[in-house]
């Protein structure tokens, strides 16, 4: 009897501590395959509380309260902030068994940010590239489309493309520094007579865009409602679903690009649960369902089976080589510097 009672005892303290095996996760709205979550909680016994934020201001207050998250996702922008004001942990790299499956050149443009790769590993990536409908765009270009900014900013080939419908997204620092970039020029190293100039240009095409929002158009490049649009990644593949005939492509002035990272905040009550979290995010297959889901590049390296699989299931999350060398990050400005690329978007949305 003895016996059998220190057996059940044994058996409800581990039900006890299974319980208690509880990971806090805070990451980006619809950012991750949810049978891949289901499954690690499955396999683990861990139960994950998942929370999700839209804006990185959200993160940035929930990381400033009194909340306590196990794993989070900022982005590249975030980090050097981050990482300044000592919220993140350094990680442990030697527990993460398949950080080894990640692309080496994500890891070495994480390193330019505070040495961020000792902190956060890449999660999942993306660009602002240039999304086209061929068949509507060639019928009212008169011709194959060059593949570059000129579509939407050249004011000669923005008016002939008009007809058919052109987008810009909402986002006043990504557009200005696309199009001051097609220039070759660099948003951060001009003053704010380079920014004034930009808007000045800017305002007049405003006369051929159909669209500036950063929702609407996704459903109108679906439709054919818009013919040639600035684009995140996720929202072109979203709107190809529905209409294959849409095509993605990194122009050949270049884009920009982001990096959303898995990082343990430095007051992270079970670092050692988002380890385990972390490392099943990285197994080259969840990090391939992930990607799909999201519709976001994958982190993985671009020579294994996985990348090979994901570019046949959908070639556009898999930008290739050269795509990759024309990709950069947006600029960080000035406080006056922001202060007057706001104030010009609110001149140029204030004309539509």
């Amino acid at each position: 009897m003895k016996k059998t009672f220190c057996l059940l005892l044994l058996t409800a303290l581990a039900g006890l501590s299974r319980a208690d095996e509880v990971l806090r996760v805070y990451n980006w709205t619809n950012y991750i395959e949810p049978e891949v979550l289901a499954a690690f909680q499955r396999e683990s016994g861990v139960r994950v509380e998942y929370s999700t934020f839209s804006t990185a201001a959200d993160l940035d207050a929930a990381l400033s309260g009194p909340a306590k998250y196990d794993l989070v996702v900022p982005s590249h922008f975030q980090l050097s902030r981050l990482i300044g004001d000592k919220r993140l942990q350094a990680l442990d790299f030697t527990r993460l068994p398949h950080y080894g499956s990640l692309d080496p050149s994500l890891l070495a443009m994480l390193a330019g940010f505070e040495s961020a790769n000792r902190y956060v590993v890449p999660y999942l990536w993306g660009s602002v590239g240039l999304v086209s409908n061929p068949a509507l765009a060639e019928q009212a270009f008169g011709g194959p489309l060059p593949n570059s900014w000129s579509l939407l900013f050249d004011e000669q080939l923005s008016a002939r493309l008009a007809p058919c419908g052109l987008g810009l997204l909402d986002a006043p620092e990504e557009t200005l520094s696309l199009w001051l970039n097609y220039r070759g020029r660099n948003l951060s190293l001009g003053g704010t007579r380079q920014i004034d100039q930009a808007g000045r240009r800017l305002l007049a095409l405003q006369r051929y865009v159909r669209n500036l929002d950063n929702d609407g158009y996704v459903a109108d490049l679906a439709s054919g409602k818009l013919c040639v649009a600035m684009a995140w990644v996720g929202h072109a593949l979203t709107a190809a679903e529905q209409n294959p005939a849409l095509r993605f492509r990194i122009p050949d002035e270049g884009a920009l690009v982001f990096i959303d990272s898995l990082a343990i905040p430095a007051n992270a009550a079970r670092p050692d649960l988002a380890y385990r979290f972390i490392d099943y995010l990285l197994q080259p297959d969840n990090a391939r369902r992930n990607a799909l889901a999201s519709r976001f590049y994958s982190p993985l390296a671009a020579d294994s089976p996985e990348m090979a699989r994901l570019a046949e299931e959908q070639p556009m999350l898999v930008p290739d080589q050269a795509e990759r060398r024309r990709l950069y990050f947006l600029e960080r400005l000035t406080p006056e510097q922001k202060v007057r690329v706001d104030a010009l978007w609110q001149r140029i949305k204030a004309v539509r």
